[in-house]
C-alpha cells in the first residue's frame, strides 16, 4: 500500500511540474504580465519541466506525467488495468492542483485572456485538423519515450528525460499555435476543470491517446528489440568494420 502511494505520490508531483511551468508559461506571455519569450518560452517551458520530472520521478513511478502515455503502456502490458487507473487519477489531480495554483497567484486579467492554459484550437481549426495534430504531436512524444526510456538500446545513450522534453518542446513550437500542443489529457483536463469550460476537450482526450497508443504498439511490436531477435544494426556495423 505504502509502495503504491509512493508511485501515485510521485505521479501526481510530476504532472503537477509539467502543468504549472506550462500554465505558468503562458500567463506570462498575456497582458498584463507580458514578460516576453512568446511561443519558444511556452515551448521550453513545458519541455524543460518534463525532462526535470522524467529524472526526478522516472524511477518512481516510471513519469509517466500523462494519461496518454499511462493508456499506452497498458496496450502494451506494461502496467495493469488498475493501476493504470489509479496512475490517470493521480495525473489529473496534479494538473488541476497547478491550475487551481496559477489561477489564484496570477492577475484575473491574464487568467482569462488565456483561458487559464487551456489547449485550444485556432479559429480556423476544424476537428479533423484537431484531430491530426494531436495525433501526430502525441505519436511523435510517445515514440520518444519508448526509444529513450524504454527500449535497452536508447538507454545506452543516456538521454532519456532530456529527449522527451525536447519532443514536447519541438512539438509545441510546431504545433502550438494550431491546437495548442496538448499531447496529454490531463494538461488539458486541470485548467478545464478550474475554469469551467469544456469545449473541444473531448477531442482533447481522444487523439493524444490514440496517436499514444499507435506509437506504443508500432514500437512495441515492431522497432523493439525482443529477447530472440538480436539488434540488427550490429550486424550492420559488423559488416561496416570488415
Amino acid at each position: 500500500m505504502l509502495t503504491t502511494l509512493r508511485v501515485l505520490t510521485a505521479e501526481a508531483l510530476g504532472t503537477f511540474y509539467l502543468c504549472f511551468a506550462g500554465i505558468a508559461a503562458i500567463l506570462c506571455t498575456v497582458p498584463p504580465i507580458n514578460a516576453g519569450g512568446g511561443l519558444v518560452a511556452i515551448a521550453l517551458a513545458h519541455g524543460l519541466a518534463l525532462s526535470i520530472a522524467v529524472n526526478n520521478f522516472g524511477g518512481i513511478s516510471g513519469a509517466h506525467v500523462n494519461p496518454a502515455v499511462t493508456v499506452a503502456a497498458l496496450v502494451t502490458r506494461r502496467i495493469t488495468p488498475p493501476l493504470a487507473l489509479l496512475y490517470i487519477v493521480a495525473q489529473l489531480l496534479g494538473a488541476s492542483i497547478a491550475a487551481l495554483i496559477c489561477r489564484e497567484v496570477f492577475p484575473a486579467e491574464a487568467v482569462n485572456a488565456a483561458m487559464l492554459g487551456i489547449p485550444l484550437p485556432a479559429a480556423w481549426a476544424g476537428a479533423g485538423t484537431v484531430f491530426c495534430v494531436e495525433f501526430v504531436l502525441t505519436f511523435l512524444l510517445v515514440t520518444s519515450i519508448f526509444g529513450t526510456a524504454i527500449d535497452e538500446r536508447g538507454k545506452t545513450v543516456k538521454i532519456g528525460g532530456f529527449g522527451i522534453g525536447l519532443t514536447v518542446a519541438f512539438d509545441i513550437l510546431a504545433g502550438g499555435p494550431i491546437t495548442g500542443a496538448s499531447m496529454n489529457p490531463a494538461r488539458s483536463f486541470g485548467p478545464a476543470l478550474v475554469m469551467g469550460h469544456w469545449e473541444w476537450h473531448g477531442m482533447y482526450w481522444l487523439a493524444p491517446i490514440l496517436g499514444a497508443c499507435a506509437a506504443a504498439l508500432l514500437y512495441h511490436h515492431f522497432l523493439l528489440v525482443t529477447p530472440d531477435a538480436p539488434p540488427v544494426q550490429e550486424e550492420y556495423l559488423d559488416r561496416g568494420r570488415r
